[in-house]
């Protein structure tokens, strides 16, 4: 099928180029000429795995392009997937105004049945206003279809290739049929697609992604309270996570989520609540102790240095998570935040999301060429990404560069008797603290 994917953001160049790898003929739009022509030469800007190979793969078949002309896509497509931002406001409301804008001009463009459906997350009644605006600007018939994606960056070809299930929302029968046409090749390898109307799909993505931050940040509770109590964390996580009700997925301690999704749609969850008097008490709790949770190392470093004033902090990961170069929402910067404005000294390192840090802080901080670099005279490391480099260090490398053999880790990288025995000074989550 001829599909054409507007924004060509994480969402819909990942989405667009698998799509492309399932045979489909792709044209992404994108209003950025300078990044438009960079992908027409092979060049991906955003650093994803697999993304890179599968993107080459369907350029050199001409299966995916890439154009800033939407008129010029929309003529040999009548399947338009917007994907475009829908950035949170001040309110914590979602801004609509990149999606219904597009709408729009796809209603002046319009010259034959079209289907316009809806990748980006976005709150409940959305699929109603793009209908109703869409109606204003044409008479040619068109179905509106909420598909929201559920990508893990770092693991998005796969998330996308190899999903659990695809939700389709719509109230039309002839765009469910096409919605098959077009995943036909997931579902013909097992995949379940689930069908639904509009609201329900768009409260979907809401709900998944509030209640996997909740999961998150509920054992983010349960680690802060076993250091009170003495227990181990990674023991209770175990035994939660072995009763097939729980699951051990997202049960893993550290200082917080971050991200494009989480932290975005629980706010566009709970400010949706609001606009109709109803209180997500659960999320706005779990909102409160999230920020809360990015910093709580920082604290500890600065009790155990006895002062942060001039001390030299080396911290390992920059991006929100491992396997991608986000730093939206990441804990990392959070913490820089606090230990500058205590007056310390911040060398970071992180191979991928450096250079998009360095966009935000600039000079405040200085960048480390690789990890070992990073802790050189450190007064103390503070790991806030679980990079696999960052899993088994030479400890004796570190024992002899810094100043202090003091870790403080936010995501439990390393074994406790381990660390014990290297002689250093260990704090984790929800674990044993380790005195050297």
């Amino acid at each position: 099928m001829n599909i054409t994917i507007v924004g060509t953001g994480y969402v819909g160049l990942v989405s667009g180029t698998c799509l492309a790898d399932l045979g489909h003929s792709v044209h992404c739009v994108d209003i950025n000429e300078k990044k438009v022509k960079m992908m027409k030469n092979g060049q991906v800007p955003i650093y994803e795995p697999q993304l890179e190979e599968v993107f080459l793969r369907n350029l050199k078949g001409e299966r995916l392009f890439f154009t800033t002309d939407l008129a010029e896509a929309m003529k040999v497509s009548n399947v338009i997937f917007l994907a475009l931002p829908t950035p949170p406001g001040e309110d914590g409301s979602a801004d609509l105004s990149y999606v219904l804008d597009v709408a729009g001009h796809i209603g002046e463009l319009m010259t034959e049945y079209t289907i316009v459906v809806n990748k980006s997350t976005v709150p409940v009644g959305t699929s109603e206003k793009v209908r109703e605006l869409i109606q204003t600007k044409t008479n040619i018939p068109f179905d509106v279809v909420s598909n929201p994606e559920f990508l893990r960056e770092g693991y998005a070809v796969e998330d996308f290739m190899n999903p659990e299930r695809v939700i389709v929302g719509s109230s039309s029968q002839k765009a469910f049929e096409i919605m098959d046409r077009i995943y036909l090749p997931l579902t013909n390898a097992g995949t379940k697609l689930i069908k639904m109307d509009e609201k329900s799909s768009e409260l979907t993505k809401y709900a998944s992604n509030s209640f996997l931050a909740t999961k998150i940040t509920f054992m983010n509770e349960i680690a802060n309270y076993c250091e009170k109590v003495g227990a181990d964390v990674d023991k209770v996580r175990l035994g939660m996570g072995s009763d097939e009700r729980i699951g051990n997925r997202f049960l893993f301690p550290g200082i917080g989520y971050g991200g494009s999704c989480f932290p975005k749609d629980v706010k566009a969850l709970i400010k949706s609540g609001k606009e109709i008097g109803y209180t997500f008490e659960i999320l706005e709790s779990v909102e409160e102790v999230n920020h809360r949770q990015k910093t709580i190392l920082v604290p500890e470093v600065e009790k155990y240095l006895g002062g942060l004033k001039d001390k030299q902090i080396a911290i390992w990961g920059l991006a929100f998570k491992e396997n991608t170069d986000d730093i939206r929402e990441a804990s990392s910067l959070e913490i820089i935040e606090k230990l500058l404005e205590k007056g310390a000294k911040v060398k970071a390192y992180d191979s991928i999301a450096a250079e998009n840090v360095k966009t935000i802080l600039g000079d405040k901080i200085s960048y480390a060429e690789n990890m070992y670099d990073c802790i050189e005279g450190a007064d103390a490391l503070i790991i806030a990404t679980e990079w696999g480099e960052f899993r088994n260090p030479q400890f004796n490398i570190l024992g002899k560069k810094m100043k202090n053999k003091a870790i403080f880790d936010g995501r439990n990288l390393y074994d406790l008797n381990e660390l014990a025995a290297q002689g250093f000074y260990y704090k984790s989550i929800g674990r044993k603290l380790i005195q050297g």
